[in-house]
């Protein structure tokens, strides 16, 4: 039998895994006794949420907004959520109005999310606040904390409660039959009032689900830690569908992840006492690995470690490699596919800089100017079809840029080289990734612009270490107004919708470089943001006044001009320089000039 929706999917792990393990919750870093479903268990609580969703939209399509921390009540929603009707994961972390902007634009008529006083967050209160701003929401649904006991508050049904007196053995309707069924729509990166959304079809969350465990070699066996939210197709389907379909183990860290001090501390003893196998990351959180305390053994059930989302400096990858043992592999996604196009395998070793062969029936090229398609490691905008790639957003006018002829344009630029390896090298989009965290420039620059004293705005990402990239802006000032950058950041603050949106610093210029027909040319700023941050790294190199970091517009490369003081050679600092400038995902070039 063909299965074709995530239901039967399950219903099928269930039927050959049923009395394994599928999601287990740590309440604390130390819980002692984590509540854990098997794979029986898990259908039977995806079941309960879907039959309630559909009793409780009546005669309307459930669209079932999910505003949750990675609780297990949100696994249960989101596949239940799929399985009823449309699932919609939002963002929690948004304002007040880009919340209600989504609610609005799903059209949801549900929504859970966690009862206030929740110690994972405030969430609860907020939404409650927001209904009046969402006439559409019908009902709202929160989760309470394992240790709380109160009744369901105000305004809201109790989420457990209600699914405990839902049938679980079977579903009380039929779904529409057919892969190509809507399951979900995924707001993509930052949101401005039009929230631009992603839809998913069941076919499109099986076959990235399905490509990703072939790609990892995943077996009932594995256990993988993932932290991640259920709002980032990362954390729904890399890695959590991925590995429920292969039967395997998903271990949930206490609901503020990494935001959680005494989790970060004893990570790796969790992983030691959990027989995890695989990590779930982006390389921020392969930096904080690295960081946290670790015992000689703590890794040893560890075969992989799969990072995303933002681009992975080398030497982090080396570096992780040499100190753990545990090998790194690669994976380039994005939201309009189900968040995978393509993954290093499991059994071929690391190329540096690669993120992999795309998923099997999924081909992706390199695209000149011009709409040709680029020699084997010829550089181009990339793009991609397959069944992985989603139908397109939920407003037509959006699609053109995006998805185009059947293709969808990554706006990633890049190449494939000779066997087929996927490598990205810049971005010709228009986005800053900070820790696989989208970010849409142009709500910094419209919070900027309402200042009085800016005239020009423009957010770029800057490249860091840790987090990938990290907004900054440039703004150019009314005539006759003096700007301060402490000010300016004290002032567009409050503006912004998120505080990962926050600039790390705003710089005054003159004028903004601009396009011979008068936009501004961000790759100018892009290349001064990565010139001064290699500039600010040079001492801690030991490179003070022995390098000078120069940034030149070749395709959005940092071209590095270093001079040699007496009796040094050029081979003297490369070294140096290759070391420091490994930790960026930074394209760039180094080039010597005598003294």
């Amino acid at each position: 039998m063909t299965i074709l929706q995530i239901h039967d999917a399950l219903a099928d792990v269930a039927a050959r895994h049923g009395e394994r393990p599928a999601l287990t919750a740590l309440a604390s870093a130390d819980d002692p006794a984590p509540r854990s479903w098997t794979h029986a268990g898990f259908g039977a609580e995806v079941r309960r949420a879907a039959n309630l969703f559909r009793t409780l939209a009546g005669d309307a399509e459930p669209r079932v907004a999910l505003l949750l921390p990675p609780v297990p009540q949100a696994w249960f929603a989101l596949w239940g959520a799929e399985t009823a009707g449309i699932a919609c994961p939002i963002n929690h972390a948004l304002d007040d109005a880009h919340l209600a902007a989504l609610l609005n634009a799903t059209g949801a008529n549900l929504v859970v999310t966690l009862a206030p006083g929740h110690p994972a967050g405030d969430i609860g209160q907020r939404v409650l606040r927001l209904r009046a701003a969402c006439p559409g929401v019908r009902t709202v649904l929160t989760v309470r904390d394992s240790t709380d006991a109160g009744a369901a508050r105000e305004g809201a049904l109790d989420f457990d409660a209600a699914c405990a007196g839902q049938d679980d053995a079977t579903l009380a309707f039929t779904p529409p039959p057919g892969g190509d069924r809507i399951a979900a729509l995924f707001h993509t990166g930052g949101t401005t009032g039009l929230p631009k959304l992603a839809q998913h079809t069941h076919g499109n969350q099986l076959h990235a689900a399905r490509g990703a465990a072939q790609r990892y070699a995943a077996t009932e066996q594995d256990v993988i830690l993932n932290g991640f939210p259920l709002f980032h197709v990362a954390g729904a389907f890399v890695y959590g569908l991925a590995l429920l379909l292969a039967g395997a183990e998903i271990v949930l860290p206490p609901p503020l992840g990494w935001r959680d001090p005494a989790f970060s501390k004893r990570v790796w003893a969790i992983v030691r006492e959990r027989r995890v196998s695989l990590l779930a990351t982006v390389p921020t959180v392969m930096s904080a690995l690295l960081a946290a305390p670790r015992e000689a053994d703590d890794g040893a059930s560890v075969r992989l470690l799969l990072t995303g989302g933002s681009p992975l400096p080398a030497e982090l990858a080396a570096r992780f490699e040499a100190e753990t043992g545990i090998p790194v592999r690669n994976i380039l996604g994005m939201t309009e596919c189900a968040g995978v196009i393509s993954i290093e395998s499991a059994g071929e070793p690391r190329t540096p800089g690669s993120c992999g062969v795309p998923l099997d029936g999924t081909e992706v090229l390199a695209v000149d100017a011009a709409g040709r398609a680029c020699a084997a490691g010829e550089s181009g905008v990339l793009r991609l079809r397959g069944p992985n790639v989603g139908p397109g957003y939920t407003d037509p006018a959006r699609n053109p840029g995006t998805f185009e002829d059947g293709w969808l344009v990554t706006g990633d630029i890049g190449h494939v080289d000779a066997a087929g390896r996927v490598f990205v090298t810049g971005r010709a989009k228009d986005v800053i990734i900070r820790g696989a965290h989208n970010i849409d420039p142009g709500v910094i620059e419209e919070a900027l612009l309402q200042h009085p004293g800016v005239q020009m705005a423009a957010a770029v990402g800057e490249p860091d270490e840790y987090a990938g990239e990290l907004p900054v802006a440039y703004v150019v000032a009314q005539p006759g107004a003096v700007l301060d950058a402490d000010e300016l950041l004290a002032f567009v603050a409050p503006h912004l919708p998120e505080r990962a949106a926050c600039p790390r610093r705003i710089t005054v210029l003159p004028a903004l470089p601009l396009t011979a027909i008068g936009k501004v040319y961000k790759p100018a700023l892009r290349l001064q943001a990565m010139q001064r941050v290699v500039a600010e790294r040079l001492p801690a190199a030991g490179l003070a006044g022995r390098v000078r970091a120069e940034g030149e517009d070749r395709g959005g490369r940092l071209v590095l001009r270093f001079v040699p003081l007496p009796g040094e050679s050029a081979a003297d600092l490369a070294e140096p320089l290759r070391r420091l400038m490994a930790g960026f995902a930074i394209a760039h070039e180094i080039e010597g000039r005598a003294t």
